[in-house]
């Protein structure tokens, strides 16, 4: 029997356009992705750099990000695609939902790092300017659980327990409707996070990756309460889910560095950085323009003849 009072879960989360399937986890994924390229295009764009230098090293940043949220995943739950009686291929379908947001931080960083050595840009400039729009990203691709149906909470009798369909209750409590809806505390605290370090960045003018770390900090800690909430499979360590430890982990770090760092001097602001990574990039380009090439060597012209002995 269901509560007079909760949220619907959708009716469906792929819709076919002919054979194609169209799933709302992957358009939560890729509007995630859209928002923050476009959010870092404007703030870069403000601090006057390239919009396009964003995009150029989104081209690596994503799909560096994408693999390694999988791969993070696919570590860290093994036991879900290769244990005896599992389809070892699921560990490919990423539609199915599970992408770690530790493991596409990770090596999402390595691919931005490519894409910024190319564009001539310093890695903590460019994370200040993404951080933003990263954790509105992620407030967006949360939705994607909501479509799935899935990493919801403990059962509630909340007015906005999540209604969850008989096909995706947990085989402990078939009976029960409704749960703690996890995605949406996770979307508002993301959401809360955009705000805060939007304000940060104006009030304190924070720089050389301090930005990026308060929104690490500051994520984590949501993370963390919601990961409490979560009775979906994870594994545990000391009692604490692994995830848990994770986030107190990047917590802790993210903390120091902010600690460490607190006296630096604000000498060099992130609009100066950015200016001079654009300055850079095209003084590198200029210099291509300007190489010797091959119309520079001797020709027959200036060569000496048989007249010249």
């Amino acid at each position: 029997m269901h509560h007079l009072a909760y949220l619907p879960s959708p009716s469906q989360g792929v819709w076919h356009l002919g054979p194609f399937p169209i799933r709302a986890y992957a358009l939560c994924i890729i509007a995630g992705i859209a928002a923050a390229v476009w959010l870092t295009r404007k703030r870069w764009a403000v601090l006057g750099g390239n919009p396009d230098d964003i995009s150029d090293i989104a081209v690596w940043a994503v799909p560096f990000g994408i693999v390694g949220g999988r791969l993070y995943h696919v570590i860290t739950d093994p036991e879900l695609y290769f244990k005896a009686g599992e389809q070892p291929i699921r560990a490919l379908y990423i539609w199915d939902g599970g992408l770690g947001i530790w493991g596409a931080v990770a090596l999402g960083a390595v691919g931005a790092w490519i894409g910024c050595r190319r564009r001539g840009i310093k890695l903590a400039t460019y994370a200040d300017a993404l951080a933003p729009g990263l954790i509105l990203a992620q407030a967006i691709g949360r939705w994607g659980n909501y479509f799935n149906q899935e990493l919801y909470g403990d059962p509630t009798h909340l007015p906005w327990g999540l209604l969850i369909d008989p096909a995706h209750r947990p085989p402990a409590t078939p009976d029960i409707a409704t749960y703690q809806p996890t995605f949406l505390y996770e979307s508002l605290w993301d959401l809360g996070v955009v705000a805060l370090l939007l304000w940060a960045d104006r009030r304190f003018s924070l720089h050389s990756g301090r930005l990026f770390a308060l929104y690490v900090a500051a994520y984590t800690v949501g993370r963390g309460w919601v990961e409490a909430l979560r009775d979906d499979h994870a594994n545990h360590i000391l009692g604490l889910r692994l995830n848990d430890w994770t986030a107190l982990i990047v917590f802790l770090g993210a903390v120091a560095y902010l600690v460490l760092t607190r006296n630096r001097p604000a000498s060099e602001p992130m609009a100066a950085e950015v200016a001079q990574s654009t300055d850079a990039a095209e003084a590198t380009a200029a210099t291509a323009a300007t190489e010797p090439t091959d119309a520079a060597e001797p020709t027959e012209a200036t060569e000496p003849t048989e007249a010249a002995h």
